[in-house]
């Protein structure tokens, strides 16, 4: 017998050696964001989830223990939905790659997906120790797709093999979770623009690992000019105020 939502529940124990069916699993996930939408994480009930996807509760709880286990894993389908891993832009640039990610939605269906992040969010408030499976949903589709993107565009040659990819194929999706989570704000075209022109594209043109370490492993201080190159602009300006009488 479990108890959940206020109701008691008859759930049968799965027999041996018989593998459990996920076949309405996908129906059962959107019925959830769907209600998540609706109500929000406080209203979203197993009884309404059930009746919207037209499934028993029973059938349900065998599959989720708790209702913060469903809204993580419906996030997490919704956001492998969202992107293909077979089918990647291939654009020839890394920033086109990444900008060719987006894909442009609706006001409706940007309103109902930041209704769900806020469902999200509301469950993470109240228990933290999600926090780890809410990442795996929310930021590692996207990681792995701009992970894959970047692997191609070192295999290339575009960008050096000794950059930090695993690093910074984290930026965008952490910080895009951090928009719609905490910020409560939609993913544009012009946030993505911003993080690619702004963070990833100059982060991989100075990435400290193209510098070689020393004997003891250290490397050279970053701060001064390379040898043949000019000094930084900050250090020119400095040089001719100094100079001035």
């Amino acid at each position: 017998m479990t108890q959940k939502d206020g109701d008691s529940v008859e759930v049968q124990p799965a027999q041996p050696g018989r593998k459990r069916d996920h076949s309405r699993d996908a129906e059962i996930l959107d019925a959830t964001l769907d209600v998540l939408a609706e109500v929000g994480a406080a209203g979203l009930t197993m009884d309404l989830v059930a009746a919207r996807a037209g499934a028993g509760k029973a059938t349900i709880y065998r599959r989720w223990t708790s209702k913060a286990e469903l809204v993580i894993d419906a996030v997490a389908h919704m956001k492998r939905n969202q992107v293909d891993l077979e089918h990647l832009p291939d654009t020839g640039t890394l920033r086109g790659d990444l900008l060719g990610l987006f894909k442009p939605q609706s006001i409706e269906e940007g309103e109902r997906k930041l209704k769900i992040m806020t469902g999200l969010a509301s469950l993470l408030s109240q228990e933290q120790a999600l926090a780890e499976a809410a990442n795996s949903a929310v930021v590692e589709p996207w990681a792995e797709a701009h992970l894959a993107l970047m692997q191609r565009a070192v295999a290339r040659g575009e960008i050096s093999a000794s950059a930090d990819i695993r690093t910074l194929s984290q930026v965008i999706p952490s910080m895009a979770a951090y928009r719609t989570l905490v910020q409560r704000r939609p993913i544009d075209l012009a946030f993505l623009v911003s993080m690619v022109d702004g963070v990833i594209v100059p982060a991989l043109r100075n990435q400290p690992s193209d510098v070689p370490s020393d004997a003891t492993g250290h490397r050279p201080d970053l701060a001064a000019s390379p040898v043949g190159k000019p000094p930084s602009r900050r250090r020119s300006v400095n040089a001719q105020t100094r100079s001035k009488p």
